[in-house]
């Protein structure tokens, strides 16, 4: 087929890619995106898996997108509107809950019942996080440079660097520490009480990354919930009214005005290199793409091992790929109810809400512990931490009307089973997943119509997503800032000319922030304008 050309080509239409187009579009760029799927978004997406829902089938909620990027996008005059959720409850089991959504009196009344000092150490310990998450939302914001390479600009980039933070002071030794601290570790210079460090760690066990509460370098976890700052225009985390996929909506309508073109079920089958730059894309149907430029939003993995010929980067680069840590212990199980279940240890009297949108169940650090040895040596977890959310109670778009819908994220289900495939054992997992949410809802089995279960496998196929990783690996030191997705290749470049990365694989990494996207469109405008410059 006959060619058609761009200034730039972007490899999956996920919400970083969306991003990173739409800025591109702005600044006058003509820019393609290319989904393979029928529809956009990648992990941020409303799946009508089932007539009348939109099933936010991957990410379950709105947490991180910056508010920088909502209100440059003008994503609220494309759709996009935050419901502020009920507070999360977090269940323990044998009638122990913990409200920990306002941060009042009786929230310290509350944690008193675990230990009098916690109630002490809850506030300041919020401060210190609120002031480590702000001087870690400046770096989201950073390209970051090589500190190996010996080329002056990338010297000077790291000088720049250095100066712009020489002022961190303390806070650089606080940071130091949740980079490497175990969660558990981190949290007992603060809490005494189990339940408190096992409530506030949760998602250093349980938020998509292959690590417990006690595996070092988990304590930055505890820091994610802060690097959004959530008292700007752009408004506060929540449910997205339509579910996740009113996301990447917004962002595609926010670059369509400005000439983005999207296409879905348009698979690309390789880059097309001329003289060893990137110019273009080959489809998988024979059609061929001309661009000036090419930008990935797939998986590292997938862009150097599948997209290019094995000599289009060096062997030593292509080996550091190989190694990405990426093989995930995390599933979701999507609900279409017939009824609201019942949580027998809440009472709406006490929490100040009439229902538990938002629920966590792990009793211990113990029980977040056994769970995750059990995923270790290839076994699913006879408990898994759970993060269970009802949309529908508080978005009644996402369920057809008297009904609702229920999304569940949880870890400790090994993407390498132990002598059995994951075909054999996603009915175990769901039942598993059952009578786990039976012990705190009783009634959960009889409000059910109908279910769907993701193991990491499903998370691969349906999403493109290298051992079933919702980061596209793991967010640990090694891993992470110019360590991001390698060594040499964290300034959102690649070692093939006009060829760039914008997904999670690059930094900041996972979750639905936009800031992979964000960055990856500003050095690209950057490069451009050099360009120009220098013509």
């Amino acid at each position: 087929m006959a060619s058609t050309a761009y200034d730039a080509v972007i490899i999956g239409a996920g919400h970083n890619g969306l991003v990173c187009g739409a800025y591109l579009a702005r600044k006058g760029m003509r820019v393609c995106l290319l989904e393979r799927r029928h529809l956009i978004g990648g992990a941020a997406v409303s799946e009508a898996v089932w007539p009348g829902y939109r099933v936010s089938v991957a990410s379950y909620t709105m947490a991180l997108l910056q508010p920088r990027i909502i209100q440059e996008l003008e994503l609220a005059r494309y759709g996009f509107e935050v419901i502020p959720p009920t507070p999360m409850v977090h269940f323990f089991g044998q009638g122990k809950t913990l409200v920990m959504g306002a941060h009042d009196q009786k929230l310290a009344s509350d944690i008193a019942r675990f230990h009098p000092d916690d109630a002490q150490a809850y506030a300041p310990y919020r401060e210190h996080m609120t002031a480590l998450g702000a001087a870690v939302r400046e770096m989201l914001w950073e390209v970051p440079p090589d500190p190996a390479s010996k080329a002056i600009s990338e010297r000077a980039r790291l000088l720049r660097m250095a100066l712009k933070y020489r002022n961190l002071g303390q806070s650089f030794y606080d940071i130091y520490d949740v980079l490497t601290l175990s969660a558990r570790d981190f949290l007992a210079r603060w809490f005494k009480s189990d339940e408190m460090i096992t409530a506030l760690g949760f998602y250093a066990g349980c938020g998509g990354a292959n690590t417990s509460l006690c595996s070092p370098g988990s304590a930055y976890v505890l820091l994610r919930g802060y690097i959004r700052d959530h008292t700007t225009a752009a408004g506060p985390a929540g449910f997205v009214r339509g579910g996740m996929g009113s996301i990447s909506e917004a962002i595609a309508a926010s670059g369509r005005a400005h000439g983005m073109e999207v296409r879905c079920n348009a698979s690309v089958d390789g880059v097309v290199l001329r003289d060893g730059c990137a110019a273009g894309v080959r489809l998988d149907t024979g059609e061929t793409l001309s661009a000036k430029l090419v930008v990935s939003n797939v998986a590292s993995k997938i862009l150097f091992r599948k997209l290019l010929p094995s000599t289009a980067v060096p062997e030593d680069f292509l080996r550091r790929i190989g190694h990405i840590r990426d093989k995930s212990t995390a599933f979701k199980v999507n609900l279409a109810m017939k009824k609201l279940p019942t949580f027998k240890d809440f009472d709406p009297r006490s929490a100040g809400f009439d229902y538990p949108a938002q629920a966590r169940f792990a009793s211990s650090v113990a029980q977040m512990e056994q769970a995750y040895d059990a995923s270790k040596y290839g076994k699913i977890s006879a408990r898994p931490a759970l993060v269970m959310l009802t949309p529908s109670k508080l978005d009644p778009t996402v369920a057809p009307e008297g009904k609702h819908l229920v999304s569940i994220f949880g870890q400790h289900a090994p993407y390498d089973l132990d002598g059995r495939s994951w075909d054999e054992a996603r009915e175990g997992l769901y039942a598993t997943v059952l009578d786990t949410l039976a012990e705190h809802i009783p009634d959960i089995r009889e409000c059910i119509d109908d279910a769907q279960v993701l193991s990491p496998v499903d998370l691969e196929r349906i999403f493109n997503l290298p051992g079933g990783h919702v980061h596209h690996g793991e967010l640990s030191m090694d891993q992470i800032f110019f360590r991001r997705p390698v060594q040499g290749a964290a300034d959102y470049r690649t070692p093939v000319k006009n060829l760039y990365q914008c997904g999670a694989s690059v930094h900041p990494g996972g979750g639905v922030t936009g800031v992979p996207g964000h960055n990856a469109a500003q050095v690209i405008l950057r490069s451009r304008n050099t360009k120009r410059q220098d013509t």
